[in-house]
């Protein structure tokens, strides 16, 4: 069967919810024994108990991806168990602001997460795989490539994503250990719906269909669609791919303007 991940473990961070959530379910779907790192403990639990209902096999651990010393100690009971073939990095946070507007509180913030905690996971893991190869995905964003309107640190950390993607891809050619990125451009997922419900209440309507505008297909992504392209990476039909940013933006990068 094309696309099967039987006989491989996979670990997803921010699994909980989104994005994380749809692509636990696709791993474990096509045979991957999945675990969740997430700091939100009930929402991985809930990705688990999905996932278990639909007759997949997943774990949760509770992580917080910015503390090194926890993710250490997560990823080593995960190896204690056999090997680690997938690692996708996912967990992230957003902020909404320009130059002007972040604070050198939220430059910490966001760095400790998007940029941290990616490298926290790959130097984890990364020890683990080099025996069997593997594969490392890294979500980064559309922002890693283009210019986004008051996205100033969101944009910082995603371009960091990008260029550490690259790195370890060449570094570790050798080792069999392929490295990409995904690329979203607005996905639907509940941050969208609750950015939209605080900011512009009574709204609510118009400005999704305004923000699905800004896709030049005419409408944002599903979560679903992002996770069947990383499922794809995650494949052994994937095995001439590495060191790549892989776009999925309704043609946002290339079409705008």
């Amino acid at each position: 069967m094309k696309f099967s991940l039987e006989n491989k473990t996979a670990v997803v961070s921010g699994g909980g919810s989104g994005i994380g959530r749809a692509i636990c379910q696709t791993l474990a779907e096509h045979g991957a024994t999945v675990h969740i790192l997430e700091h939100n403990v009930a929402n991985g639990d809930q990705t688990v108990k999905t996932i278990k209902s639909e007759g997949g096999t997943a774990f949760g651990h509770q992580c917080d991806v910015s503390k090194g010393d926890m993710v250490k100690k997560v990823f080593g009971h995960i190896a204690d168990q056999g090997p680690i073939d997938i690692l996708v990095n996912n967990a992230g946070i957003a902020h909404v602001g320009n130059l002007e507007q972040t604070e050198e509180s939220d430059m910490d913030r966001l760095y400790e997460v998007n940029v941290k905690g990616v490298y926290n996971c790959m130097h984890a893991c990364v020890g683990h795989m080099k025996a069997k190869g593997g594969v490392i995905i890294n979500m980064a964003s559309i922002a890693s490539s283009v210019g986004i309107q008051d996205r100033f640190a969101y944009s910082m950390t995603k371009g960091a994503v990008l260029t550490m993607t690259y790195s370890v891809a060449k570094d570790y050619l050798g080792h069999g250990i392929r490295c990409n990125s995904i690329s979203p451009g607005r996905i639907h997922t509940p941050f969208v719906d609750g950015f939209i419900k605080k900011n512009y209440p009574g709204k609510e309507r118009e400005m999704f269909d305004k923000l699905s505008r800004t896709q030049p297909i005419g409408r944002m992504g599903r979560p679903e669609e992002v996770a069947d392209l990383a499922l794809y990476l995650c494949s052994d039909e994937a095995s001439f791919i590495t060191g790549t940013d892989f776009p999925i933006d309704g043609g946002f990068i290339k079409l705008n303007g």
